[in-house]
């Protein structure tokens, strides 16, 4: 196949391949970027092209195989390797790390406020914020499903009005500084 022939049957492909190069990329400039990768692979390896073969599918071979070595070097690059000792790096990347402080207070203050539960509100609201079903929570206690439903709901309100009391100076204030 000439250089000429070449050339006139990729740009007749032009508009199907940058459909696919979307599709793939979900970005119209990885899309262009992928497009131009897979016109210079074609145009440099056009002597690997066996003529009577089908043009169309060697260059979507052409392209799905450069996109699927990129995503390979994307997933690659972003993956932190961690040779230290005590593996101290491991997932650190470039995020800011925040002091918890606020937030452990506040979960003290709010695990003593469960704690300050009636028992019958407590065990069942407990058990729903470890992860149990309202059935299985309902088998445990041997209490009906609409009893459990209805504790875990009038825990959660009386936690609610608990914060309220407690930090709603709080809230009136942060409201008429803003």
């Amino acid at each position: 196949m000439s250089t000429i022939e070449f050339e006139d049957r990729f740009a007749q492909l032009s508009s199907v391949l940058h459909s696919f190069a979307y599709n793939l990329t979900k970005n119209v400039e990885d899309s262009r970027d992928l497009y131009q990768e897979t016109a210079f692979r074609a145009l440099n390896n056009k002597e690997k092209f066996r003529y009577g073969t089908n043009f169309k599918a060697w260059l979507f071979t052409i392209m799905k195989n450069i996109f699927i070595n990129n995503y390979r070097k994307k997933v690659k690059k972003n993956t932190i390797m961690d040779s230290t000792d005590n593996m101290y790096f491991l997932n650190s990347g470039d995020q800011e790390i925040k002091n918890g402080a606020e937030s452990n207070i506040m979960l003290k203050e709010l695990n003593g406020m469960v704690s300050n539960l009636d028992d019958s509100l407590k065990i069942p609201f407990l058990k729903h914020y470890e992860g149990f079903k309202y059935q299985e929570i309902a088998d445990e206690l041997e209490l009906p499903l609409g009893t459990v439903k209805s504790r875990i709901f009038f825990a959660r309100k009386e936690l609610k009005n608990m914060i309220h009391s407690r930090y709603d100076n709080l809230f009136r204030l942060r409201e008429k500084a803003s």
